[in-house]
């Protein structure tokens, strides 16, 4: 089941004109990059970055590992520790703040309310000295008028809608009592807390078990349905994002690759690093036969290729993809490639 796609709500009906309410944009960044200073230079780990995701949109973001889908991520809440991070935009706005200009409080305030994120590694995602319970609650009071009682009663709420079946054992746990896969859940209830506009998962079912992670995705949908909330998930699993979300950017070496509509993406891939990808996942045709891998690495950041960053594992490229590179162009609505090849 996939998420309704994002609408726009007419007012007037049955009048000539119909006027139209455009959906909250909730993130919009244009131009991203994210380079990080290290002796021998800087390391591009995001390099002309644009996207944006409106109220209720679900975007999904995939790509090899080091790619910069993470770093995209936490560059937009300025997670990022400055130096030896540095992050410039033409445009960044999150919940109509200027995360750029962002300082202190108003920062603080932006992570929690307005957005929140479902980190990749469960196991450092807690302060080890307090207790889950706690680390919710603060949560909670921290952005929200409830007493603490009432913090507390949301927080064993929410950790039974994650699946967990004792929530008040572990709400007075601490993060070292507990396994991967109940800090992944905990953390989970933890973003959903204080009900954000927008969530970023990165890699959310990464340390649960098959049939717990249907239902995390479910839980997930089932959230955003009901607060009119955007997300942005990160993951390599293609099956999570053919399930969940409405539209996909391909990420490589740093740079969107391919933008689509989830549908279109599977259908007709027309980047040849997407179709790559897709051609990867095992028994997506049926018999018997080898995996199929994309030959050699992913770019160094420290050292990226000249001209579009997969021509040296392309199968197709030709002279000019090791020169130019290729800029991200729209073929069709709603679909982009940054491919010589897709003129």
């Amino acid at each position: 089941m996939t998420l309704p796609r994002p609408r726009r709500v007419a007012l007037g009906a049955g009048t000539s004109q119909t006027p139209e309410i455009p959906l909250m944009r909730l993130l919009d960044i244009q131009n991203l990059t994210v380079s990080f200073s290290q002796h021998g230079g800087l390391v591009q780990a995001v390099r002309g970055m644009t996207l944006h995701i409106d109220q209720g949109e679900s975007l999904g973001i995939i790509g090899e590992s080091g790619s910069g889908k993470s770093v995209t991520c936490m560059a937009a809440l300025r997670l990022l520790r400055e130096p030896p991070a540095r992050i410039t935009a033409d445009r960044m706005v999150l919940a109509d703040v200027d995360v750029l200009k962002a300082r202190g409080a108003e920062l603080a305030q932006l992570r929690g309310k307005a957005a929140a994120m479902i980190f990749q590694d469960p196991m450092t995602a807690f302060d080890p000295s307090f207790t889950i319970g706690h680390q919710i609650v603060e949560t909670i009071l921290a952005h929200r008028s409830a007493r603490k009682a009432e913090a507390r009663s949301e927080a064993l709420g929410l950790l039974a809608r994650v699946e967990i079946k004792n929530p008040a054992a572990v709400l007075d746990s601490y993060p070292h009592q507990l396994s991967g896969g109940m800090l992944q859940r905990a953390m989970i209830a933890m973003a959903l807390s204080c009900r954000p506009k927008i969530l970023f998962a990165d890699e959310p079912t990464t340390a649960l078990d098959v049939t717990v992670q249907a239902q995390i995705l479910q839980l997930i949908k089932d959230v955003q349905i009901e607060f009119g909330m955007g997300l942005v998930m990160v993951t390599h699993d293609l099956g999570v994002i053919a399930e969940t979300v409405d539209r996909v950017l391909v990420m490589y070496g740093g740079r969107v690759m391919e933008q689509a509509p989830v549908q279109d993406l599977f259908d007709t891939p027309a980047h040849p690093y997407t179709v790559a990808l897709l051609a990867s996942i095992p028994g997506r045709t049926g018999g018997r036969r080898r995996l199929t891998e994309i030959p050699g690495a992913s770019p160094n950041p420290a050292n990226p290729p000249t001209g579009c960053p997969f021509h040296p594992r392309c199968p197709v490229a030709v002279a000019r993809c090791s020169q130019d590179t290729p800029v991200l162009r729209s073929t069709a609505p709603g679909r982009d490639v940054a491919c010589w090849r897709a003129e």
